[in-house]
């Protein structure tokens, strides 16, 4: 390996993009890093601007990264970014609209029911693994059609965040096989191939990405690339995957039996199994490489929750929030919170799920409450983390990544509520860490099992909390169910703005 070969990875986040480039042994030159807004133009939407945010942050990371090169070139460029997302193009790659985004833009949910009853629940988790969502692409394309026929019209290109800009860098329309796998009810999980007369039925004319597994080359930097970013014309730029898989292989998480807690906005566990394991309630997908597939999930809210109180409170820090939590007892003295507050995706599928607090008392303080949101998100992993052992799946080595792994407080309270224990790495830099090395195995300069961090901390869970978390995990389980005819009720009253815009179209 060539001293003076790098390896860039870029991560499109949902309110940032994040680029690192790195020598093939893991040496990081440089990282950078661009904000953007996530749009919330009506209830249940969430979209981007896929050109004033994904293409002109990319441009701009590449200026900056390759200003620290320090005299070496790149030899291969990954992408990865949030999914599954749907942003309809033209016939020259032009966006048409907003990028409609995953799990957190639910207008599609009427389109879910209709597909679900055309196909049935049964048939599309057994060919795709799991059912219908507001996760899934499929209903969205039907939204489109239903409700902006004209862009419909003209779309040529379905592309993600990362594909959109390998397409931009090299002209190329592909789509990895683990993004593809939440393109439901389009893709064959357990046959790694579109479902061609669904594709028909859902996106009449038009065609579907080439599929390619996440480390086969894409292409090669055009001119028009080169000429717009900076990089070498030519070099090969890797496939790349939906973000939190990237994640997770920047720590290592790659192998059956591996899985990963990813502490960000929203929280992922993401478990890899050597089957596929169809599930009504979890995301079945296929993994990073031809043989592996990976049991995920993820909770609407997270960490977002916290930024929600650090806001209400006048811009606390988090570091005075986490000291005033931690000097309040395991159970925050009987409160408890439901985090659906904006919705819920797995194990629920309810995008009308609300947040609930219940328990309040004159006597509880900030810190209560924010050790309760955190405890919320705890409790909310521990019904994945049981759902996914139902569904055949088993994490035996667990590692934590993400923002919220900082200061002990969080890992430590999932630990004492989950029961498992955590191995957190000597530094988590993201998904664009895990891009770079998916560059370098695409290009040849890394093997497969390369590894570029080492972990160096473990979380174990406290006995003496596992008693009151277990009573009141029982409370949590009982208050979704007890509450969610108001929450419906008041989330048609919130919704109510909405107007109906007619029947979905038929092929």
């Amino acid at each position: 390996m060539g001293g003076s070969e790098l390896l860039m990875g870029v991560d499109v986040g949902t309110a940032s993009t994040k680029g690192v480039l790195a020598r093939p042994d893991g040496e990081i030159l440089g990282i950078a890093e661009r904000p953007h807004e996530l749009s919330l133009p009506r209830p249940g939407w969430a979209e981007h601007d896929a050109e004033g945010m994904w293409w002109k942050d990319f441009t701009e990371i590449c200026a900056e990264l390759l200003e620290r090169a320090d005299g070496g070139t790149v030899a291969a460029v990954c992408l990865s970014g949030i999914g599954p997302c749907f942003l309809a193009a033209d016939k020259d790659g032009r966006p048409l609209r907003p990028a409609i985004l995953y799990g957190i833009d639910t207008r599609a949910s009427r389109e879910v029911g209709e597909l679900t009853s055309r196909y049935g629940n049964a048939d599309i988790t057994r060919r795709c693994g799991n059912p219908l969502s507001a996760q899934s692409v499929g209903p969205k394309i039907v939204w489109l059609r239903r409700h902006e026929p004209d862009v419909f019209e003209k779309t040529r290109y379905f592309f993600m965040a990362h594909t959109f800009v390998a397409h931009r860098l090299t002209g190329a329309y592909v789509l990895d096989h683990s993004s593809a796998s939440m393109v439901e009810p389009l893709y064959d999980t357990t046959q790694n191939r579109w479902i061609e007369e669904w594709c028909q039925d859902v996106a009449p004319g038009l065609e579907m990405p080439e599929l390619r597994w996440s480390t086969d080359i894409a292409g090669e930097i055009s001119r028009r690339g080169a000429e717009a970013t900076g990089l070498p014309e030519g070099i090969p730029v890797a496939v790349g995957t939906t973000d939190s898989f990237a994640d997770s292989f920047s720590v290592g998480v790659k192998n059956p039996g591996d899985a990963i807690i990813i502490y960000g906005s929203t929280m992922s566990i993401i478990v890899i199994a050597e089957e596929s394991l169809p599930a009504n309630n979890l995301w079945s997908n296929a993994h990073l490489f031809d043989g592996t597939y990976n049991l995920s999930s993820g909770m609407a809210t997270s960490g977002s929750l916290t930024d929600w109180l650090s806001k209400i409170s006048d811009g606390r820090s988090f570091a005075d929030l986490t000291e005033e939590a931690a000097n309040t007892p395991a159970g925050s003295d009987g409160l408890v919170v439901l985090p659906y507050f904006a919705g819920e995706r797995t194990p629920l599928l309810d995008p009308d799920a609300r947040g609930v607090m219940c328990g309040l008392t004159l006597g509880h303080t900030r810190g209560h409450l924010y050790r309760a949101l955190l405890e919320a998100t705890a409790f909310g992993a521990r019904h994945l983390l049981e759902v996914v052992n139902e569904t055949g799946g088993e994490g035996e080595r667990v590692i934590a990544v993400g923002g919220g792994t900082k200061g002990g407080l969080w890992t430590q309270i999932v630990s004492d509520i989950t029961g498992i224990t955590q191995k957190i790495p000597e530094r988590t830099v993201g998904a664009g860490y895990g891009d770079a090395m998916l560059a370098g195995i695409a290009c040849g300069l890394l093997d497969r099992d390369a590894r570029w961090t080492s972990m160096t901390d473990t979380v174990e869970p406290n006995p003496e909390n596992r008693g009151v978390y277990d009573e009141l995990y029982r409370v949590y389980r009982d208050l979704y169910p007890a509450t969610r005819p108001m929450a419906h009720a008041l989330a048609e009253f919130q919704m109510r703005e909405d107007t109906d815009l007619g029947e979905a179209p038929t092929s």
